[in-house]
C-alpha cells in the first residue's frame, strides 16, 4: 500500500509533508507533489500534516480520486526528489478547498 496526493494540492503545494518522511518518496512539479509508490513506506506520518488534507491512504482513496494513484507513480519518475519545506504558492490558501483543479496541473 501506499499514501497517494491527490486534488486538493494542486495550485497549493504545501509542502509540510516532506520533512516528515523518512524515506524521501515525495516528489516536487511545477504546483503539485506526488508520492513515489515504490518509495513510500506506508508510514503515514505525511497524511496529518498536510494542511489541504491533500493526502490519504490508496485504501481510503475516494473513487473520484483513483486516477490519481497512476498520476503519482507516473509524476514520480519524472519530477525532483524534495526532502525539505518550501513556500507553498502565493495564493495558496485562496486554491484550498477549490474542486475542479485537475485542469490546472502542470506536467
Amino acid at each position: 500500500m501506499t499514501f497517494v496526493v491527490t486534488e486538493n494540492c494542486i495550485k497549493c503545494k504545501f509542502t509540510d509533508c516532506v520533512e516528515v518522511c523518512p524515506v524521501d518518496c515525495f516528489h516536487v512539479g511545477p504546483n503539485f507533489l506526488v508520492i513515489d509508490p515504490d518509495e513510500c513506506i506506508d508510514c503515514a506520518l505525511c497524511e496529518p500534516e498536510c494542511p489541504a488534507e491533500a493526502i490519504c491512504s490508496e485504501d481510503d482513496l475516494p473513487e473520484e480520486m483513483a486516477s490519481f494513484l497512476e498520476l503519482n507513480a507516473r509524476k514520480a519518475k519524472e519530477w525532483p526528489v524534495i526532502t525539505s519545506h518550501i513556500e507553498p504558492a502565493a495564493d495558496a490558501q485562496e486554491w484550498n478547498g477549490v474542486k475542479g483543479k485537475l485542469k490546472y496541473l502542470e506536467e
